[in-house]
C-alpha cells in the first residue's frame, strides 16, 4: 500500500533538515509552535495540571477526566519525541483522544528530557508516576482495576520498559501495555530489520536520522544493550501484562515492533498486533485526524475492554 496521499503531501511540503549538529532547544521550540490553541482542543469534563510527588521527585502530569464519574480506570501516557522532544502540550491532543475514546482517566507524564537529564531520569519519572497512580488511587478516583501504560515512539519504549521494570520489582498493578510504533532496539543495525532498509527514505522519519535523533539519549548514558533502553533485548518476556503493539507500514522501526509482539505471544503474553497500512512513523501524533488513523483510539478501547 502506498503512503496515504495526505501524509505524502505533508511530507513533500517539509523543508530540508538543517545542516550541522541538531539543536535540541531549537527543535523543541519548532515542535511547540504547532500546538493547537486551547479553544480548539477536544473538550473533556476536566483537564488538570498537577505535580506528582513521586519516588523520583516532583513530576509534572496532566490529568484528563473524560466524564464526571465516581471512579475511573487509569491510563498513564508517555509522549514520544526521541527522548529529547515532546511535552504535555505537544501531545495534549493524543491524551484527550485517548480519554474520550477509552473512557479512562488519562495521566500524561511530563518526564525529564535528554540531554539535560541523563539516563535513566526520564524512565524513572515514568515508572514513578505509574506507581504514584496506584499509591494515590483514592485521590485520583482510580477504581482499582485497569492501570494501563501507553506511549508513542520513544514513549512506547518507556511503556515497555516500565511494564518490565514493574514486573521485576513485583509491582503487579499494571494491567496493560500499549505501544504505538515503539522504538525497541536502539542499536539501529540496518541489517537486523528489513523495514530499516525498505522504509529508509521518503516516509518522514528516515533511517539515517535515527542515530542523530537518539544520540541525545544514548550519549546521556543509555546503553542500547540494556533491556530498559532496548526492550527487545530482554530475554524473558513471560509474566508481562497484555500488550497492544501498533505499527505503521512505512516506518523504519516497523519490524522491531512486530517482532516484539511475536516474542510476547511466544512467551505466553496476550499480544495484539496491528499494522496500519499507508501510515508512517508518528501517525498517531500527526495524522490521527484522518478517520482511518483515528480508529487507533477505538482499537485501544476495544483492547482494554477485552483484556
Amino acid at each position: 500500500m502506498t503512503l496515504h496521499p495526505e501524509i505524502a503531501t505533508f511530507i513533500a511540503s517539509l523543508p530540508a533538515p538543517p545542516e550541522g549538529p541538531l539543536d535540541p532547544v531549537a527543535l523543541r521550540a519548532a515542535d511547540e509552535a504547532h500546538v493547537a490553541p486551547l479553544e480548539e482542543r477536544l473538550p473533556l469534563h476536566a483537564v488538570d495540571d498537577v505535580t506528582a510527588k513521586t519516588a523520583a521527585g516532583e513530576v509534572p502530569v496532566r490529568i484528563y477526566s473524560p466524564v464526571e464519574a465516581d471512579s475511573y480506570g487509569v491510563l498513564v501516557y508517555f509522549h514520544g519525541g526521541a527522548f529529547f522532544l515532546g511535552s504535555l502540550e505537544t501531545h495534549d491532543h493524543v491524551a484527550r483522544s485517548l480519554a474520550k475514546e477509552t473512557g479512562l482517566k488519562v495521566v500524561s507524564v511530563g518526564y525529564r528530557l535528554a540531554p539535560e537529564a541523563a539516563f535513566p531520569a526520564g524512565l524513572d519519572d515514568c515508572y514513578a508516576v505509574a506507581r504514584w497512580v496506584a499509591e494515590e488511587g483514592t485521590g485520583l478516583a482510580w477504581d482499582g482495576t485497569t492501570l494501563a501504560v501507553a506511549g508513542d515512539s520513544s514513549g512506547g519504549t518507556f511503556a515497555a520498559a516500565v511494564a518490565a521494570r514493574a514486573h521485576d520489582d513485583g509491582f503487579d498493578r499494571i494491567t496493560h501495555q500499549i505501544l504505538y510504533y515503539p522504538s525497541l532496539d536502539l542499536d539501529f543495525d540496518v541489517d537486523r530489520y528489513p523495514s530499516l532498509r525498505e522504509n529508509a527514505v521518503g516516509y518522514g522519519l528516515e533511517t539515517a536520522g535515527l542515530k542523530p535523533f537518539n544520540a541525545f539519549y544514548l550519549d546521556s548514558g543509555a546503553d542500547p544493550a540494556d533491556p530498559l533502553v532496548s526492550p527487545i533485548k530482554r530475554t524473558d518476556l513471560t509474566g508481562l501484562p497484555p500488550a497492544l503493539v501498533v505499527t505503521a507500514e512505512h516506518d523504519p522501526m516497523r519490524d522491531e515492533g512486530e517482532l516484539y509482539g511475536e516474542r510476547l505471544s511466544e512467551a505466553g503474553v496476550e499480544a495484539t498486533l496491528s499494522r496500519y497500512g499507508g501510515a508512517g512513523h508518528g501517525f498517531v501524533q500527526h495524522f490521527s485526524w484522518i478517520p482511518e488513523y483515528h480508529a487507533v483510539f477505538t482499537l485501544t478501547r476495544d483492547f482494554l475492554g477485552r483484556s
